[in-house]
């Protein structure tokens, strides 16, 4: 059989109101369109539902059957319908996002703390992890979006740019590059550096602007390659080597004992949110969405923080 859930529909009204034209009008079709679809429906059964009379319409006892039937069937469609036309509008559950570590500490806790405010049925989940495990869990669906450090490949992404962050030195105060307002990436040339290891996001730009200006393994020998920035830090106040860093890998408040310097001409890295292409995000990630886009386009805005807000855009493109 191929009955269609209009036909069901325009039965039940007819069934209700016994008249070919009030049934047409409530529901928006014509008195043909009425008669016709239910002439298909009879077709279809096999069986005559109604005795049409020059006043009104009657139902058969199969009619009669048919109506009874139908009304709760009906009935709990229609509340389908409403409960995922809702679902789809709603924001709540747990939405779990996923953070390469620098980013973690330095842009999510805001974020987290604005999700509470302004979503309260709306649990953010953070999943701190290396660049390349945030990655596989975005594209393995274990969380609803990540924020990273551009990636090299988004060929299976999509990806919308939150903020442009400038490299910066790290040097003990009282090294001779502490007396620059800004440092010339040459100058760099002969100091061993301690930088952050292959498996953070940024250490393949890193690596492409040493070089670019000279500062290769060759004439920058890289001593160590750590996992964590404050382990950096404590090797340069050590005096191992000199670091290069994303600016939003520095505190606030500063690193007492070391220097910040800008490193010119500035270098900046991308830091993107992340999702599956052609995957829609729930209602409630949506909005996840929006306000970790929010708070990060005002964090340093209304700080002077070392990062600069990309322009808003109201959906997620590719980058490169």
């Amino acid at each position: 059989m191929h009955i269609t859930l209009r036909q069901l529909q325009v039965f039940q009204h007819l069934a209700q109101g016994h008249n070919f034209s009030q049934t047409g009008t409530s529901i928006g079709l014509t008195q043909p369109a009425v008669s016709r679809s239910m002439v298909e429906l009879e077709a279809q059964l096999g069986v005559r539902l109604l005795d049409r009379t020059t006043r009104e319409v009657l139902l058969t006892e199969a009619g009669e059957l048919l109506a009874q039937r139908i009304a709760p069937l009906l009935q709990e469609l229609d509340d389908a319908f409403h409960e995922v036309a809702d679902l789809g509008h709603a924001a709540r559950g747990t939405v779990r996002v996923a953070s390469s570590p620098t980013l973690s500490a330095a842009l999510m806790p805001p974020c987290i703390a604005a999700c509470a405010a302004h979503l309260p049925e709306v649990r953010l989940q953070l999943v701190d992890r290396l660049q390349q495990d945030v990655l596989a869990q975005v594209r393995s669906g274990e969380v609803h979006f990540g924020v990273v450090v551009e990636p090299s490949d988004t060929g299976d992404l999509d990806c919308e740019t939150l903020l442009h962050d400038p490299f910066v030195l790290v040097c003990p105060a009282q090294h001779a590059l502490a007396r620059e307002q800004a440092v010339s990436w040459p100058l760099l040339r002969g100091s061993p550096l301690v930088l952050l290891d292959h498996a953070s996001g940024s250490r393949r730009l890193m690596d492409a602007v040493l070089a670019e200006h000279g500062c290769g393994p060759e004439t920058c020998p890289v001593v160590q390659e750590v996992g964590h920035v404050t382990t950096a830090f404590r090797m340069v106040e050590a005096g191992i080597g000199l670091s290069v860093m994303p600016g939003q890998a520095i505190p606030p408040a500063g690193l007492p004992g070391l220097a910040v310097r800008p490193l010119a001409p500035e270098r900046l890295r991308a830091i993107m949110l992340v999702r599956r292409r052609q995957r829609s995000l729930s209602s409630a990630a949506d909005k996840v969405w929006a306000i970790v886009r929010q708070c990060a386009q005002s964090l340093h805005a209304g700080t002077g923080g070392p990062c600069y807000a990309a322009p808003r855009s109201n959906e997620p493109t590719k980058e490169s």
